[in-house]
């Protein structure tokens, strides 16, 4: 193989892998698990910050789910309030910021239906 056609294959994986990642604009912020009587909130630390301008909740199990607590940066939080039941593989709309934030944790706050566990996936937004 020569250096040209190479550098040609190398480029065209670099372009599929872009395009495929734009595909969908999401990505996922933290998991966490909600147990059927828990009163403290699920924490997700981020390691490290992910900006992003809006976060979207879905359930891996059916859940009541109260509210997310994002905390950023620069230490401040928004509470988005849920307060309604989820059902196994359901998404919530889009809750947005008003702007792209730094986000540096989250904490949910619900409770497992009928098991002792439910599973819950946070997602940011790649692009407005």
């Amino acid at each position: 193989m020569t250096k040209k056609s190479l550098l040609l294959g190398a480029a065209m994986s670099v372009l599929m892998f872009t395009a495929t990642a734009h595909a969908d604009d999401k990505f996922t912020l933290g998991r966490t698990i909600l147990l059927e009587h828990g009163k403290h909130g699920a924490k997700i630390p981020l390691i490290v910050c992910r900006n992003t301008n809006a976060i979207k909740i879905k359930a891996e199990k059916e859940l009541k789910l109260r509210k997310a607590v994002v905390t950023f940066q620069n230490g401040e939080s928004k509470t988005i309030n849920f307060y309604r039941d989820f059902d196994k593989d359901e998404q919530s709309d889009w809750r947005y910021f008003g702007k792209r934030r730094c986000v540096k944790s989250i904490s949910v706050y619900g409770n497992a239906d009928d098991s002792s566990k439910a599973g819950v996936r946070v997602y940011g937004k790649e692009r407005d």
